[in-house]
């Protein structure tokens, strides 16, 4: 099993900066991805980052060049660096792990709104 807990989420205003935080524990070797997802309301759940256990990345067109998702394995913790915010980002922001089968954290909450 792995647990992951998220923190960082919050209310920005728009062209602001959050940077969120997934501490994964359990049994975390052999995990293949890491990630972050998001859900706004009355929408699917999407991909926003992605990162390999050596450090390889991926991004949805929506967020590139304005997030940044890196990993700290001494740590056993995955960073999504969001700048630039808009409105549209608004949502529930889930860690994933892959291992076997998905594993997610329990979501945190960005808002961004003047």
């Amino acid at each position: 099993q792995v647990q992951l807990v998220e923190s960082g989420g919050g209310l920005v205003q728009p062209g602001g900066s959050l940077r969120l935080s997934c501490a994964a524990s359990g049994s975390i070797i052999g995990i293949n991805f890491m990630g972050w997802y998001r859900q706004a309301p009355g929408k699917e759940r999407e991909l926003v980052a992605r990162i390999t256990s050596d450090s390889s990345t991926n991004y949805s067109d929506s967020v590139k060049g304005r997030f940044t998702i890196s990993r700290d394995n001494a740590k056993n913790t995955v960073y999504l660096q969001m700048n630039s915010l808009k409105p549209e980002d608004t949502a529930v922001y889930y860690c994933n792990a892959l291992k076997f089968r998905n594993y997610w954290g329990q979501g945190t909450q960005v808002t961004v709104s003047s």
